[in-house]
């Protein structure tokens, strides 16, 4: 016996089509998890294209020959006496801060292994502005030539003087003494370097009244200072100045370099001021470069990344490095091929190292 068919209609044909075009978009499983997966993948894509991290990278920086120039302008120039001519070259390095570092950047930028990574708050403070380091470092900078030019003046036997950098606002000297006045006396003491302003109030109290002797504007006058409680609770009075060493000559040096920070450029520049004022021609014709802060006196300090200035400096041609005596251990643990390294602590030792080596004469080595 036969079972009848069905007919189809009209609505069971719909719901057949409904059910079909359902049907195809439906995802399965696997395609929830292969789409969740690709939107995954494409957002940390963008996280690590775009996304800072809490990281700076650090490699070679340019070099600059401070016996040169820089866009038709000589880097170190003196006015108002007599030069005399250079061959070589002084090279200062700088190290390279990528401030804005992406995930996928950093890794390219430590794979390529001419940079490093640190961390960002030990070269950014946390609520530091990019605007305030770039303040920090230009003034650092300025410093250091300063600095430079006091400590080459000193090396050659010119006089210096000791001049207000700072005012403390509110302090006791406030208003009573001004930024750029000459220091002559302090507390009955001859005033020849910055050092002679902190001893001259060594045996003073908060609320004793000293005279100062300063000159201001080519007048001579004598002041007087109420000392206050000093911040740090020194025992000794305090008047709220900063005294800084200047040279004291009748000529002008100047050091044309822009966008470059930091102090670690003293040396360097020391030596280019000596070279352009004596007959020696310290670089004698050789390209050699260096870094170390210096300070008034003429004292050589460390500085950081003395390994990609290494770098830097063989790669711009150097063959002569000038290092400070307490980044050697550094220095030679993995220098460039032909590179060689000099030791310096002083002003004057480099200069001496300078002249042995044009001479052939041994020279002090990390």
């Amino acid at each position: 016996m036969s079972t009848p068919s069905k007919e189809a209609t009209p609505e069971a044909d719909a719901a057949a089509e409904r059910r079909a075009r359902d049907e195809r978009w439906q995802i399965s499983r696997r395609g929830w998890t292969v789409l969740l997966s690709f939107l995954i993948v494409v957002t940390l894509g963008l996280a690590g294209a775009f996304v800072p991290v809490p990281f700076v990278a650090l490699g070679p920086g340019p070099t600059y020959d401070t016996l040169g120039a820089v866009e038709n302008t000589q880097i170190v120039q003196v006015d108002g006496a007599q030069t005399h001519p250079t061959t070589g070259q002084l090279r200062m390095t700088t190290v390279s801060l990528k401030r804005e570092v992406t995930l996928f950047s950093a890794f390219g930028l430590w794979v390529s292994g001419r940079y490093a990574l640190a961390p960002r708050e030990e070269y950014i403070r946390p609520g530091q502005t990019e605007d305030e380091v770039q303040q920090q470092n230009v003034k650092m900078f300025q410093d250091s030539q300063s600095d430079a030019e006091v400590a080459a003046m000193r090396f050659l036997n010119h006089p210096v003087k000791v001049v207000v950098n700072e005012v403390t606002s509110g302090a006791p000297a406030d208003r009573v003494i001004e930024p750029g006045d000459r220091l002559l006396r302090v507390n009955g003491k001859q005033i020849t370097q910055q050092d002679d302003v902190i001893v001259a109030v060594e045996n003073t109290k908060p609320g004793q009244a000293i005279e100062i002797v300063l000159q201001r504007g080519g007048q001579e006058r004598t002041v007087s200072v109420t000392l206050g409680k000093a911040p740090d609770d020194r025992p000794q009075g305090y008047m709220g100045i900063r005294g800084v060493d200047r040279a004291d000559v009748p000529f002008k040096t100047t050091i044309h370099l822009q966008d470059v920070g930091g102090p670690s450029a003293g040396l360097i520049f020391s030596l280019a001021i000596v070279d352009r004022l004596t007959p020696d021609d310290l670089a004698g014709g050789q390209p050699i470069a260096g870094t170390g802060e210096i300070d008034v006196k003429g004292n050589v300090s460390p500085i950081g990344g003395i390994g990609f200035k290494l770098v830097a400096a063989a790669e711009d041609g150097a063959k002569t490095f000038l290092v400070p005596a307490a980044n050697c251990a550094e220095a030679k643990a993995d220098p460039p091929a032909g590179l060689q390294l000099i030791k310096v602590e002083t002003l004057a030792g480099a200069v001496r190292a300078l002249e042995d080596k044009k001479a052939g004469r041994p020279v002090p080595s990390c």
